[in-house]
């Protein structure tokens, strides 16, 4: 059973009982910087929603979203439609780890090196023994039971051309270990900006942007804040959500 839910001028089917998408992947689709690009991945692309979100923004490019869930990857074709965006978006329904130019860009119909712009929202909690289900939709998006960072940075330097970014949106307990695994696949870096629930509160997520070939140097961004003290959207969030 699905839910017909909107976002912006986007329409978009859901599961009602399995993954379903949250502010996360809105924030991510806003961070990626609007540039002249030809070709976007999102990876681990869910039901579409950041896909769809970044074929509106950027309207000369082509999206190519990639899930390995078939109930997900089934949803992002119906949306796709939904919204009419055959002609500029598509979708591949295979694991993000067997991207590799030995044989995964080939049989996924994908040249490397020739992507402008990768954007994840990807699993960020580590596994704990016994109290993940792995069979469970909404476990392995949430999760590395599938798909650990490493594997993320990997797939995104092989897709990304020189200069071409990665957009991700990560848990900040873990920065230090995005920024090792990046430097590792020649990814570095360059804008930070920390996601605060309410202007009280500790950052609770980070939107990060690493530049393929990068010099060494970061910007860090103000922190964006979601909810003001009186608990209803901040101006900056409704901008977001176009209303």
């Amino acid at each position: 059973m699905t839910t017909l839910d909107y976002l912006r001028d986007i329409k978009i089917h859901q599961n009602k009982k399995g993954y379903r998408f949250s502010v996360d992947a809105l924030l991510l689709a806003s961070f990626a910087e609007k540039r002249t690009v030809k070709n976007v991945a999102d990876l681990g692309a869910g039901s579409g929603i950041i896909g769809l979100l970044l074929a509106r923004k950027c309207p000369d490019a082509k999206v190519v979203m990639i899930e390995l869930q078939e109930s997900l990857a089934e949803l992002a074709e119906r949306n796709i439609k939904l919204n009419n965006l055959e002609g500029r978006v598509s979708i591949i329904r295979m694991d993000i780890k067997a991207l590799s130019p030995d044989n995964g860009f080939r049989s996924a119909g994908l040249d490397p090196l020739s992507f402008d712009l990768v954007v994840s929202n990807p699993p960020y909690r580590k596994i704990k023994s016994g109290l993940t289900n792995t069979g469970d939709e909404k476990a392995i998006a949430r999760h590395e039971i599938m798909l650990s960072l490493k594997d993320l940075a990997k797939a995104g330097a092989a897709l990304l051309k020189h200069h071409g970014r990665l957009y991700i949106i990560y848990l900040p307990e873990r920065f230090a270990e995005v920024m090792g695994v990046m430097r590792d696949n020649g990814l570095e870096v360059k804008r930070l900006r920390c996601v605060h629930s309410k202007v009280s509160t500790e950052a609770g997520m980070l939107l990060i942007e690493a530049i393929k070939g990068g010099r060494t140097g970061m910007k860090v961004e103000r922190p964006l804040i979601i909810y003001n003290e009186a608990g209803g959207y901040t101006d900056e969030m409704h901008d977001y959500l176009g209303c």
